[in-house]
This record gives structure tokens, sequence and C-alpha cells, in this order.
């Protein structure tokens, strides 16, 4: 794989492997499987099962790795979630939702698809660098499923977490903070009515957020975004690309193509539950086999 090709290559298989682990998110089998353990709530799921893999951790901690939340809406759900579910069962819940979800999305597939698409990934997820992607790191470190959906579930969050851990590396060299880059994205291609909610800041902190990036240069007098901006973010979206790229350098360009080819089927299915507006990024849908914009 050319090292030009390589931001392009793990942009694509970001948009397949990312929709296999956001069924977690958005998926009824889901929600039930957080709820079995009490974790009754959306976010008490959320902040609960993503969180797991780190311990019972307090707020602060999952404030900074998770980047984009107001504090005060994370610190709603930590640490009380741990007094409803243990990680424990907080890791239990989310693999069996992500698992009875992906079931429902494939079960017209062929076992063997789903065996070499679930192995291809779980090869890819055990090649990532974790030093200094916490989240990735965390991920990476927990069992490997047993069986082909359990694989694929967990393999894909490993990867996600590993390419969000380089983003938002990539975000704090902007000098921006996290409720700047949420504020300044919906004036570029994200609704505020969907993600300033969804992220828990409030008016008064929407609008110092942007009387902020007027004055950084991110954003014009009339809230437009800046050419500067615009410069910076891709050079973001680039440092992103080139940091979760390892896993497919080392797959190589033929097995990494195969895995595209067992994913693309697979991904197309799970995205039909995707809210459009969901701040998870994912672009349009549309064929995979050419680069795609975040």
């Amino acid at each position: 794989m050319a090292a030009l090709d390589e931001t392009g290559v793990a942009r694509q298989m970001w948009t397949l492997y990312e929709p296999v682990h956001a069924v977690t998110y958005f998926h009824p089998r889901a929600r039930a499987a957080f709820e079995a353990v009490g974790l009754r709530g959306y976010w008490r799921g959320y902040f609960a099962g993503r969180a797991a893999p780190l311990g019972a951790v307090d707020a602060p901690a999952v404030t900074a790795a998770f980047f984009s939340f107001a504090p005060a809406m994370v610190a709603r759900a930590l640490p009380s979630v741990w007094r409803l579910a243990t990680p424990e069962e907080a890791l239990r819940a989310r693999l069996t939702g992500g698992v009875q979800a992906l079931a429902e999305f494939t079960y017209e597939l062929p076992e063997s698809h789903l065996v070499e698409a679930a192995d291809l990934l779980a090869e890819a997820a055990g090649r990532v660098d974790v030093a200094g992607r916490v989240l990735g790191a965390v991920n990476a470190a927990l069992p490997r499923g047993e069986y082909p959906l359990a694989r694929l579930w967990q393999a894909a969050a490993t990867l996600r977490e590993h390419r969000g851990d380089g983003h938002v590396a990539a975000l704090v060299t902007t000098g921006l903070e996290p409720v700047e880059v949420v504020a300044w994205r919906c004036r570029v291609d994200q609704s505020r009515e969907f993600h300033q909610p969804a992220r828990g800041w409030t008016d008064e902190q929407w609008t110092t957020a942007e009387q902020r990036l007027v004055e950084k240069g991110w954003l014009t007098a009339e809230l437009s975004p800046t050419p500067y901006a615009t410069e910076t973010f891709r050079v973001v979206e680039e440092a992103t690309d080139r940091a979760a790229a390892g896993p497919w350098r080392a797959l190589g360009a033929e097995r990494t193509a195969r895995l595209r080819e067992l994913l693309e089927p697979i991904a197309t299915r799970c995205r039909t539950i995707i809210p459009s507006q969901a701040p998870i990024g994912l672009p349009a849908q549309r064929s995979a086999s050419a680069a795609l914009p975040r």
C-alpha cells in the first residue's frame, strides 16, 4: 500500500467498521441488553458501556477521553452508573447487545462470510499501536470473542476507539476546546439542534464558544467558517487518517481489499438504523470503493 494511499484506505475502512460498532448505540437489542443489567436510559448505557473497559472510573477521566461532552453531562452518569452495574456487567451487556444486533443484520449472509470478515477485522485490530491511545488500548486488551459476531463487534470497537484517540490528539493541537470543536462543526456540516443536547452544552456555553471561535479566526463575524479554519481542520482529518493507517499497512493491500468486500454488505445493513445526524461523523452512504470525506 503506497504511503500516499494509506490515509484514503484508513478512511474507507473507518466508514465500514464504524457502523458495525455503532449498532451498540442505536439498536433496540443493544438498549435492552443494558437495561437487563440495570442501566435504564440511553445515556446510562452509553457512558457505562463505552467507559467500562477503563474500569469503575470517575467523570474527569471519561470527560477527557471522550472529549466532546460537557463535563456536567458526564458527571450526571459517572460514577453513579457503577452502583447500578459493574464494569464487567456493562462489558457483557454491550457485547451481548452488539452481537444480537449484528445477528439481525447478517442472518442472510453465509457463515463463511462472517467468519472470514471477523477473523480479518480481528487481525487488523490486533495490529493497532496503542501508545498514547487509552481507549484503543483498553479495548484491544479485552478477550477476543469466541464466536464470529463477537469477534467482529469487538474488533470494530477496538479500531474505532483507536481511531478516535488519534482524532482527539489531532484536535488538541488546534488549541480549541471541546465545545468549540462541536460548535464549529455545526457551522460546517452538522446540526446544532441535534448535537448541542447530545453533548450536553448549555446555550450560554455554546454562544460563548462561538464568540471565542470568532476571536480565534475559526468563524467570521457572521459565524461562517473561515478559510483558515477549513484548512486547519483538513490537516486534522489527514492526521487522523495517518494515525489510523497502521492496521491496514500491517494487513496489506490485498487482504485489506478483501476485508472491504466482506464488510460492505454488513456495514450497509448496520447503517439503516444510524440517524443521518448522529454525532459519529459518518458521511452519506455510498460505495466505499472510493475515498470518502468525513
